[in-house]
């Protein structure tokens, strides 16, 4: 895949010229999105995401949000210390990777970085993955379905055999569509490295999610798919 990183003024785009010959900034003006009929659409995560139909795809419009404490007080902003160190520019890269890799995650558009002054803030339109929820609204229903704990398995094994390391890797970010086919989404600082013991620490991390979900919606945490998935990961 090509990539075209363009700067204008304070802001820093990037995308694939191939794939999207007609690319325009104006992708990212919340406006042009309302005036083309774009719809808002809840997440687990921080804030709303925009969906437009676009040509043969539907894309998602997603603006980084900042978690935790801190986001009281800085809410959107992060610090710039140059394009390609930026979330956006990263997260695009990354996806990219990701799919020449044929990995079950979202395929990018373009991703921008707003600089000002010392700060920066940014935004990444997405292709959506059709017919998905999260894994954390279905937990009740998908405990027996052992054929998608196995899958869950095999899909966190192939993403860590190419070192992605996902910092937050839960029920939430785990996407099941109807045919019960696992995705992962929001590569939000997510990185490529060695071997290293993050890969368990990923495993463990969701396990963690999984059992908290289990907790929040009254649902019993069941030791036998669990067993399934960790079976399927090691076996990959």
């Amino acid at each position: 895949m090509a990539e075209r990183l363009e700067r204008r003024g304070g802001s820093v785009t990037i995308h694939d010229p191939d794939r999207y010959q007609d690319f325009d900034p104006g992708w990212f003006d919340v406006d042009w999105w309302l005036g083309e009929g774009a719809r808002e659409h809840s997440t687990t995560g921080r804030g709303t995401v925009m969906m437009l139909d676009r040509d043969r795809e539907t894309w998602v419009y997603r603006h980084y949000h900042r978690g935790g404490l801190v986001s009281r007080v800085i809410y959107d902003h992060y610090v710039y210390t140059g394009a390609a160190r930026t979330r956006p520019i990263r997260e695009w890269r990354l996806l990219t990777a990701l799919e020449a890799h044929d990995l079950p995650a979202p395929r990018p558009v373009a991703a921008r970085a707003v600089c000002r002054g010392p700060f920066y803030r940014a935004d990444i339109l997405t292709v959506l993955l059709p017919e998905t929820r999260p894994l954390s609204s279905r937990l009740g229903e998908v405990w027996q379905e052992s054929g998608l704990w196995a899958a869950i398995g095999r899909m966190l094994a192939r993403f860590h055999a190419v070192g992605c390391d996902h910092p937050d890797l839960t029920a939430h970010n785990v996407l099941v569509d109807t045919s019960l086919n696992p995705f992962l989404v929001d590569f939000d600082d997510a990185r490529l490295k060695g071997p290293g013991i993050w890969s368990e620490a990923g495993v463990a991390r969701f396990e963690r999610s999984l059992r908290k979900v289990s907790l929040e919606t009254g649902t019993e945490f069941d030791e036998r798919a669990w067993s399934t998935l960790l079976a399927a990961y090691r076996a990959a």
